[in-house]
C-alpha cells in the first residue's frame, strides 16, 4: 500500500503507486458561490491529476460543504472534460469528516470547527444531522459561538462600568487580540469599540477561541465557564443523533487538545470516540471502498486516512 496523501483536495493515485493531492481556492458553493466553487474544485483536479490519463481513473468521490444538488452536473461536466469516465460520487463533506476517523459504517460524528454539527450515519451515508445550523441561529458550541460567548462576556463587564483587573486573563487576550494597544478612556467607549470591530468583521469572532483555551487553562473563571456550555451544547447536540457505533471527533476545536476537547471527551466517557484524520485521504478511501474486500478496505483504512 502507498503513503496516503497529505492535506489536500483532490487527491489522485497514480498506477505508480504515488498519490497526488493540490490545494486550490475554497470549494464550498453556498459559501463562495457555484461558480467559484466548481472552478477551484477543477483547478485542484487538473493539477492533481498532473500527467495520469482520466480514463484510467477507476473510482472518485466528491465530499463539498455547502452541500446542493446544483454541483452535481456541474462537476459531472468537470470530470468529463479531464477525461474521467463517471462523474465522481457526491457526498456531503461529514460523511468524509465521519470516514477520516472510523472504518465501521456505523457511527457518529460530532464536529466543531468555525460552525458545529452532529450527525449520525449509516452506512457511510448521512441519517440524520443535528445543529449544523449557521454562526446566527445555531452552531451551539463552535469556535464562532466561544469566540462571540467571550467577547459578549468582554463587553458586558465593561458595560458594567468595569476596568479589567490585572488578573482578567481573558478580557486582556481578548482586547489585545481585538484593539491591539488601543484603549478608549472609558469603559464603556472600550465596548463600544470591541462592538464596532465585532460587527464589522463577525466571523473574526472565531478566533478568540483559541483565546478562550488559553484562558481555561490559566485557570480564568469566565473562560472556564465558556468552555463547559460549549462541550455541554456539543454532547447535548450529539446525543440527539448517536444511537451506537464510535464516535468521530472533528473539526479543529476538537481534534487539536484544549479544554474544550477535555471537556467533551470526559463527557463523553464509556463512548468509543476517536479523533477524524487526514481528510483527502478518507475521501480516496470512500472512493476506493467498492473496489476492495471489506476485508480490504478495513485493513488499509488507516494507511488512507493517517497523514505522512
Amino acid at each position: 500500500m502507498p503513503a496516503p496523501p497529505p492535506r489536500g483536495c483532490p487527491c489522485t493515485r497514480s498506477t505508480a503507486g504515488g498519490w497526488g493531492t493540490r490545494r486550490a481556492a475554497a470549494g464550498n458553493p453556498t459559501a463562495h458561490g457555484l461558480a467559484k466553487a466548481v472552478a477551484a474544485i477543477g483547478a485542484a483536479l487538473k493539477e492533481a491529476l498532473d500527467s495520469l490519463d482520466g480514463s484510467r481513473v477507476a473510482a472518485s468521490l466528491a465530499g463539498v460543504a455547502g452541500h446542493t444538488a446544483a454541483m452535481v452536473p456541474e462537476l459531472a461536466a468537470l470530470w468529463a472534460a479531464h477525461g474521467i469516465p463517471q462523474p465522481p460520487v457526491y457526498v456531503r463533506d461529514v460523511t468524509i469528516a465521519y470516514a477520516a476517523g472510523s472504518a465501521e459504517p456505523d457511527g457518529s460524528l460530532l464536529l466543531s470547527g468555525t460552525g458545529a454539527v452532529a450527525t449520525r450515519v449509516a452506512g457511510f451515508e448521512v441519517a440524520r444531522i443535528a445543529d449544523g445550523l449557521g454562526w446566527l441561529l445555531g452552531d451551539q458550541g463552535s469556535g464562532f459561538w466561544i469566540g462571540r460567548e467571550a467577547a459578549k462576556a468582554v463587553v458586558a463587564s465593561l458595560d458594567r462600568g468595569r476596568l479589567p483587573a490585572r488578573d482578567d486573563i481573558l478580557t486582556d487576550l481578548v482586547l489585545t487580540h481585538v484593539l491591539g494597544q488601543e484603549r478608549p478612556e472609558t469603559p464603556r467607549a472600550i465596548a463600544d469599540r470591541v462592538v464596532r470591530v465585532a460587527q464589522t468583521d463577525h466571523m473574526g469572532l472565531a478566533a478568540l477561541a483559541a483565546l478562550v483555551s488559553k484562558a481555561a487553562a490559566a485557570g480564568d473563571p469566565v473562560a472556564e465557564g465558556i468552555v463547559g456550555r460549549a462541550a455541554g451544547h456539543l454532547v447535548d447536540t450529539l446525543r440527539r443523533v448517536h444511537v451506537s457505533g464510535p464516535v468521530v471527533l472533528a473539526g479543529s476545536v476538537l481534534t487539536n487538545d484544549g479544554p474544550v476537547r477535555d471537556a467533551v471527551t470526559e463527557l463523553l466517557a464509556g463512548e468509543r470516540v476517536a479523533t477524524a484524520r487526514d481528510g483527502a485521504g478518507a475521501a480516496a478511501w470512500l472512493a476506493a471502498r467498492p473496489l476492495l474486500t471489506e476485508p480490504e478496505a478495513a485493513s488499509r483504512h488507516a494507511a488512507f486516512t493517517t497523514a505522512p
